[in-house]
């Protein structure tokens, strides 16, 4: 009998990823990666539990994914770089985007949330609001972008230049600070 092939943790990730990223989380499977390693499963449980403990490294991987996505933009407004980053992150991986959207997923959700509050409370627009309000803003603009980037991962807006579709975030989330900034009696 041949001895087994080695994989690293992060090579099964990655293959794991892989899978996700043109079939979605839920088509992972143990006997998928090991076929796409060209293995028996019997490597992937040396290094993994069961599928679950596989998916916290592929959701990990996929968190690290968008925090690199985020950290590319730099336009010295850090709220539209979130926004820009999740229509990046929708075009690029469509499929994954479409999962993280429809699936619940709160550790996911409240860790970016922490992350991107702290990144606004930088942006020179946002300057004056409390945290409370920041996370409001956040909520409005997450409920636009999320339906923007919606759009673009199912291919609804390819008439439209990224160019365009920046202009239409920076339009609504000024409209949003606008908003915010007349509720408080500050212009």
């Amino acid at each position: 009998m041949p001895p087994k092939k080695k994989f690293t943790r992060e090579q099964i990730i990655d293959a794991a990823f892989e899978i996700a990223k043109k079939e979605g989380l839920g088509s992972i499977t143990i006997r998928k990666i090991a076929n796409a390693l060209g293995s028996s499963i019997a490597p992937i449980y040396v290094n993994f539990n069961d599928v679950d403990e596989l998916l916290e490294g592929v959701m990990l991987k996929i968190h690290e994914l968008t925090q690199n996505i985020l950290l590319e933009q730099n336009t010295g407004y850090p709220f539209l770089d979130i926004g820009i980053a999740s229509l990046k992150f929708a075009k690029e991986y469509d499929v994954l985007f479409k999962d993280l959207v429809f699936q619940k997923n709160d550790q996911f959700d409240v860790d970016m949330e922490e992350q991107l509050v702290e990144l606004m409370k930088t942006d020179p627009d946002l300057k004056g609001f409390s945290t409370d309000e920041l996370k409001d803003i956040l909520l409005k603009l997450k409920i636009f972008q999320t339906g923007l980037s919606l759009m673009v991962a199912n291919g609804l807006l390819s008439n439209k230049t990224d160019e365009q579709l920046i202009e239409m975030l920076m339009s609504m989330g000024n409209d949003v600070i606008v908003a915010k900034r007349q509720s408080k009696g500050v212009e």
